[in-house]
């Protein structure tokens, strides 16, 4: 079977496109989450990658999990309480944890529809734009669930907990110009524009130091849950290093000779 994750590269940037449109990319297979989760340790080890894409095949950006495998309770949803517990835990959930660790930005390129935990896959992206024909919904109570891979720890981080409880506890779905308004995308568009920009914001990004824009990421990521003085010491310590690399030294010198930088990832 073809891979769950197609994987191309331009340069410094890299599209990973959910691959299983005729299941509107849904995520309920081991194999799917282990794919994204390579993937992440993939980029985590080049350097010379400092931006990704992430969109979906065909007409959605993922639907979730799939539905007649929960009616059927089979592949991730069979077994007892005690081995779905351990299926969420070794399953799906490697996707958050693997995501959330990547210090490449990550841009969602949302091309479709982004329901449960595929909403859920677009909010552990850095930035979300999307069709101005998609739609989201956190639809887990309406299937009798909860979030079960993150999403009530993500959802208020990006739209403030008030509309996150709205959006989890009706199961409701919201278009993309709601979704803006709510600070869930920062950008709206014709799907045919999408693919377009997003590789606009990956230029814009990957034009910049890696080491730079991976430690930044790490800042903001770890900015949610810490105190200013910690922060502030962490701030401390990653600019410390930042200093002491080479592309860091080109940029300077570029700046000054007021000509274009040529980045080495070192």
């Amino acid at each position: 079977m073809d891979p769950f994750l197609l994987v191309e590269r331009d340069g410094p940037v890299v599209t990973a496109t959910l691959n299983r449109p005729d299941q509107r990319n849904a995520i309920s297979e081991l194999s799917h989450s282990e794919e994204i989760q390579d993937f992440c340790a993939d980029v985590t080890r080049d350097t010379t990658i400092r931006a990704v894409i992430l969109t979906g095949a065909g007409k959605a950006f993922c639907a979730g999990g799939n539905v007649k495998h929960m009616q059927d309770k089979a592949g991730m949803f069979a077994g007892s309480p005690y081995t779905l517990r351990n299926k969420y835990r070794t399953w799906i959930q490697l996707i958050p944890a693997a995501l959330h660790e990547l210090e490449v930005p990550v841009i969602a390129a949302i091309n479709g529809p982004a329901i449960g935990a595929g909403l859920d896959l677009a909010l552990m992206c850095d930035i979300r734009i999307a069709a101005d024909d998609a739609v989201f919904a956190e639809i887990f109570v309406k299937l009798g669930l909860v979030p079960g891979d993150g999403g009530a720890w993500l959802l208020p981080r990006v739209i403030g907990m008030a509309r996150a409880a709205q959006m989890t506890l009706t199961g409701d779905t919201i278009d993309a110009a709601k979704a803006l308004g709510f600070g869930l995308i920062s950008e709206t568009m014709p799907a045919a524009d999408l693919m377009d920009r997003a590789r606009a914001i990956a230029a814009s990004i990957a034009a910049n130091p890696g080491h730079a824009t991976r430690l930044a990421k790490r800042l903001l990521r770890e900015g949610q849950d810490m105190k200013l003085g910690p922060l502030l010491e962490l701030s401390a310590a990653y600019q410390a290093l930042a200093h002491h690399t080479a592309d860091h030294d080109e940029a300077i010198a570029a700046a000054v000779a007021k000509r274009p930088a040529k980045f080495t990832d070192q």
